[in-house]
């Protein structure tokens, strides 16, 4: 029997955010079992983090209400997946959860230093019967039965990125703080300007990601693979829409957001009818 988990206590974590500029504040607090995860903004606006209420896919994952939308969710919401946190309220007082260092390890560490509480209510779990895939183009996702969760991830770029692949073993919270939660979010740098032109990637910086000038970086790299294990940071926060414990393999070529948040939506719906997941 697997339990959901929660915080053991609240935290608070401020910065800018990657496409707005704009500073933020997010406070993480327990939730009680079954509540999910969801954001709470400033205008008292609960968003939950389910793929209904994805807004957008366009460089990062957005999720929206009728009147409010929150911007690049998926580095905090793989974090919380990632260290095992089933049931979390996301309080930010801005329109974006702050970016941090680009990647998921400030989120990570904090949860890790609040601790996370068991609840002693079964956790809904996803485990497919079958395989499963999803297609857009050359891009590709496959989900197949597995005893645990594990992800495989292939990227093709021009260089100096290339060709990168990576197996993962068990996603467990001691390798995912280890291994995937450290990897920055990236851009080549031409890409980068042309947000920047289109009032994007306001907040960007070679403080918080791995840009990519010519044949080489600008700044040293945390893993010689870091574009891809950050592909699979930001699948995992995808993954986390379907709010169930993911227990299966996952295949993805090339991917993005959009192609996962089609994903979950496919999925999710059987998954709700056969246990009441939220």
């Amino acid at each position: 029997m697997e339990y959901q988990h929660t915080l053991a206590r609240e935290f608070s974590l401020s910065g800018v955010g990657l496409h707005t500029g704009c500073r933020s504040r997010l406070t993480i607090s327990p939730a009680p079992p079954h509540a999910g995860l969801s954001f709470v903004l400033s205008d008292g606006s609960r968003i939950p983090a389910v793929p209904d209420a994805v807004r957008s896919t366009e460089r990062c994952t957005t999720l929206g209400s009728a009147t409010s939308q929150v911007h690049t969710v998926e580095h905090v919401l793989a974090a919380l997946v990632g260290m095992d946190v089933d049931n979390a309220i996301l309080s930010l007082d801005g329109e974006e959860v702050p970016i941090m260092d680009g990647s998921a390890l400030p989120f990570a560490q904090a949860i890790d230093d609040a601790g996370v509480a068991e609840q002693r209510v079964p956790r809904s779990i996803f485990e497919p019967q079958a395989p499963y895939s999803r297609r857009d183009g050359d891009k590709l996702v496959v989900i197949v039965p597995a005893l645990d969760f594990r992800v495989n991830f292939f990227v093709s770029f021009p260089k100096p990125v290339g060709i990168q692949f990576i197996q993962t073993p068990t996603i467990t919270p001691d390798y995912f703080l280890r291994e995937i939660a450290p990897n920055r979010t990236f851009g080549f740098r031409a890409e980068v300007e042309n947000l920047y032109a289109r009032g994007l990637a306001l907040g960007g910086s070679l403080d918080n990601a791995v840009v990519i000038e010519g044949d080489g970086y600008m700044g040293p790299l945390r893993f010689s693979d870091e574009i891809v294990r950050h592909k699979v940071l930001d699948l995992m926060g995808d993954f986390a829409l379907l709010g169930a414990r993911p227990r299966c393999e996952i295949i993805a070529l090339k991917s993005g957001h959009a192609l996962h948040v089609g994903a979950v939506r496919e999925l999710r719906t059987p998954l709700r009818a056969a246990s009441g997941a939220r």
